[in-house]
């Protein structure tokens, strides 16, 4: 907070906030963007793992779905009021309203992949907690929730299959120039 005549203290925001499904690249594409503008990348999903000091899949096994989605609405609250580089959100981030309330003044891209190629980049989903099983089944049934989300969020929704992290990155940042 200011005192009457000063200036507001500007606070931190990202440059970006990526959202999207398990295998949208969002880890991949956040560190391409943050070394292009020389800034730092953060992944919430990092971030609650060293806080745990586990894996996110451990985190689901041992304490539970609702304990890690508390864990992500803390981290990405944090990491949206602290963070200035590039911030990639967990898949599951945008399920919790409070943080899609919080992104409504943030410049948000969404790393859209359709059903095939995010099978392709997720394998069998061994560290996807929520993808263990018929890998394929659980993909669709993710995207098929978690799209409007995405989208209800989104400043720039972004095409990512069949395409190189280059080529994404080069949309992107003409989008947001």
């Amino acid at each position: 907070m200011s005192s009457p005549g000063q200036a507001p203290v500007e606070r931190p925001r990202p440059r970006v906030v990526l959202v999207g499904p398990p295998g949208a690249g969002k880890t991949t594409i956040a560190a391409l963007l943050a070394a292009h503008w020389g800034v730092t990348a953060r992944d919430t999903d990092a971030d609650i793992e060293e806080l745990e000091g586990r894996s996110v899949s451990d985190i689901f096994i041992e304490a539970g779905e609702a304990h890690f989605r508390v864990a992500e609405a803390a981290a990405v609250a944090s990491a949206l009021a602290e963070h200035d580089g590039v911030l990639a959100l967990g898949g599951g981030a945008v399920l919790d309203p409070n943080t899609r309330a919080l992104l409504a003044d943030h410049t948000v891209v969404f790393l859209k992949v359709g059903l095939s190629d995010s099978v392709k980049r997720v394998g069998l989903g061994t560290t996807r907690p929520l993808l263990l099983g018929n890998v394929r089944s659980r993909v669709k049934a993710l995207l098929d929730e978690r799209a409007p989300l995405y989208e209800s969020v989104a400043t720039l929704s972004v095409e990512t299959d069949g395409r190189e992290p280059a080529d994404i990155v080069e949309e992107i940042i003409e989008a947001l120039s």
